[in-house]
């Protein structure tokens, strides 16, 4: 059995290199000063993961304003990173007055419009008067993009506990449990490997629930000759896998059979057209057009894959609307699927890191699905 994971053991992160590297994102898009309040930007910024907390970075400067349970917290985490950055604890109302009050001398704020509500976007309005608030997207993301090598080990941690925790508990399976059963036996094994936390709700869905691409777990007994998507993930100090597995307790019918042998097919040619420099878009077409060829291009309903880190959903997305190229040391999904109403699907999906030279597979758990 492999050991728990240790994060002291692996490869430290560069975070006090990142908000040196948002100034100078910021500068190119002509911002003055910016306002962090994403908990996953903020994280990545300084190495905080309280869940209450804004980011003030200037030209020279930065502030983390968060409230008393955070106090020594902030301070110890930001220092383990070698971030400099000044703290200031208070009540929320004192927070928003010691902002308002250091964003007076600005010309102009720069919110993160994808993280605020109408609502917030309002209250904020009305409170930096005479300050332009400027709504900007994607500057601390597109720096997310790109892993450095703590954030691989990370995510590589956490998809080899993702990988043990199904080897650990698949034979249970054949002992005709439930959906649910088994899903709560599968974040178990992870959290005994080390994860913090399943990368989000895991899905077992056995029969007609398989042909649910995102079907919950219940309380239905998986039988024998029915396939078994299986879609989890573990999470390492922030960091996400996800993996896709589909496997069948004894053999699948013949139909069943030709249809998981097309999203293994479909799934294999879009790991291989994986490469720093190609679009998501050409990924997203070589596992549409393998499924199409086999049959079920109509029954490939969803995108074909998406960025992994902080988040388990991020950029950069590999779809057919994805405007997106691959860079390297990016870390991305692929998971074509292939669904037949009431009678079945399957989903198979690798975690793989960018390179020049193609994917790197971080999820090494078999392919083969008959149990």
């Amino acid at each position: 059995m492999s050991p728990v994971i240790e994060i002291e053991s692996l490869a430290p992160m560069d975070i006090a290199g990142r908000l040196g590297r948002l100034r100078a994102v910021m500068s190119a898009a002509g911002h003055e000063a910016l306002l962090v309040t994403s908990l996953e930007n903020l994280r990545y910024l300084t190495g905080f993961t309280g869940s209450a907390g804004m980011l003030l970075v200037r030209e020279d400067t930065g502030v983390l304003y968060t409230d008393g349970r955070y106090r020594d917290q902030a301070a110890e985490q930001m220092a383990a990173a070698g971030v400099e950055a000044a703290l200031v604890v208070d009540r929320p109302a004192g927070q928003l007055e010691a902002l308002v009050k250091a964003a007076s001398s600005l010309g102009q704020l720069a919110l993160e419009a994808a993280h605020l509500n109408w609502a917030r976007a309002r209250f904020l309005a009305e409170r930096f008067a005479g300050v332009e608030l400027l709504a900007s997207t994607g500057l601390v993301e597109q720096l997310r993009i790109v892993k450095d090598e703590g954030e691989v080990a990370r995510l590589e941690a956490a998809c080899q506990i993702a990988d043990v925790a199904l080897a650990q508990t698949k034979e249970l399976l054949r002992g005709r449990c439930t959906e649910a059963a088994f899903a709560a036996e599968l974040e178990h094994e992870m959290r005994r490997r080390g994860a913090s936390a399943p990368s989000f709700e895991t899905i077992v869905a056995s029969g007609p629930n398989s042909a649910l691409p995102h079907a919950r777990p219940s309380e239905r007994t998986i039988s024998p000759g029915e396939l078994i998507v299986i879609d989890f993930g573990a999470t390492v100090d922030g960091y996400h896998s996800d993996m896709t597995r589909t496997v069948c307790v004894g053999e699948p019918s013949d139909e069943l059979g030709a249809l998981i042998e097309a999203v293994l097919t479909a799934q294999r040619a879009g790991v291989r057209a994986v490469a720093a420099g190609e679009r998501g878009v050409e990924v997203d077409r070589v596992c549409r057009e393998s499924l199409s060829e086999a049959g079920y291009g109509e029954a490939f309903s969803h995108s074909t894959g998406h960025g992994v880190g902080l988040q388990v959903h991020e950029a950069p997305a590999i779809s057919q609307e994805s405007t997106d190229i691959l860079p390297a040391g990016s870390v991305v999904t692929v998971e074509p699927g292939a669904y037949l109403h009431e009678r079945g699907g399957a989903r198979i999906e690798d975690t793989v890191v960018v390179t020049d030279r193609g994917a790197r597979i971080l999820t090494k758990s078999t392919k083969d699905y008959t149990l």
